[in-house]
């Protein structure tokens, strides 16, 4: 692939640590990956330039924020045309309950994942901001019951750990 970076396993090992708390100070990142803190430097400095790392972001529980059900809404745009799905995909990123938005092939054409307050607030969400849309064909709602953070994102063939 063009894109990619060639990461030996000290990269690895910080992105691995990185990714479970990116507060780590860069003393403590060198002591554990067994370098000096301005090499651990260095190395971060060049993953963030190479755009290996892309930011830090703070997580948030939508239930303590007064938005404790999450669902995911399968939307399909039609027609389909760039010229509409730009404007569709902007005014989607703008709501508040609005966490994630993906782009995808098959019959839907949009996954947005959602967190609000009640059933109440999902419905009024689905009704007044996708089905009043002209360019909105269908919406098809599934409730999240609980989800799971994964392991740390790696390139293929290197195993977690």
């Amino acid at each position: 692939m063009a894109d990619s970076v060639v990461l030996d396993p000290v990269d690895l090992h910080l992105l691995r640590l990185l990714q479970n708390d990116a507060r780590t100070t860069y003393r403590d990142l060198a002591a554990q990956v067994g370098v000096a803190p301005s090499t651990c430097l260095d190395r971060v400095t060049r993953l963030r330039r190479s755009g290996v790392i892309l930011g830090n972001r703070l997580r948030l529980d939508p239930a303590k924020l007064g938005r404790g059900l999450q669902a995911l809404l399968s939307v399909q745009v039609r027609p389909h045309r760039r010229e509409l799905v730009g404007p569709f995909v902007e005014r989607i990123r703008e709501l508040p309950e609005a966490r994630t938005v993906f782009h995808l092939t098959g019959p839907d054409d949009y996954l947005v994942h959602v967190a609000v307050a009640d059933m109440a607030d999902l419905q009024r969400l689905v009704l007044d901001e996708f089905t009043a849309r002209r360019e909105v064909a269908r919406v098809e709602t599934r409730l999240i019951f609980q989800q799971w953070e994964c392991g740390p994102l790696l390139p293929p063939g290197h195993a977690q750990s």
